[in-house]
């Protein structure tokens, strides 16, 4: 007996290639994470996706990598607030 396909709805398709291009993750990664083969995800972004990558000034690169930098920066932050809260909420006895 073969394998059951799964089928995916057309907007399932169009959200997983635009998580692929904003997250900027590798698409092995992704798929591994949405649970589908590569070969699949990649028909999707070859499908749906924008086409050809966007090119960036130099400038507009440095930007990028500075909000990037401070998002991940923020998400530490508010990590560790979230552990704190949760550590002081409930003291030890």
């Amino acid at each position: 007996m073969g394998k059951v396909r799964r089928r995916y709805e057309e907007q399932y398709k169009r959200e997983a290639v635009r998580f692929l291009e904003e997250t900027g993750q590798p698409l092995a990664a992704v798929a591994k994470e949405l649970g589908v083969a590569e070969g699949t995800l990649w028909r999707w972004r070859k499908r749906y996706g924008r086409g050809t990558q966007e090119v960036l000034s130099p400038s507009e690169a440095a930007e990028l990598r500075r909000l990037r930098r401070e998002n991940e920066l923020l998400r530490q932050e508010r990590d560790f607030l979230k552990k704190a809260t949760a550590y002081f909420a409930h003291p030890s006895p």
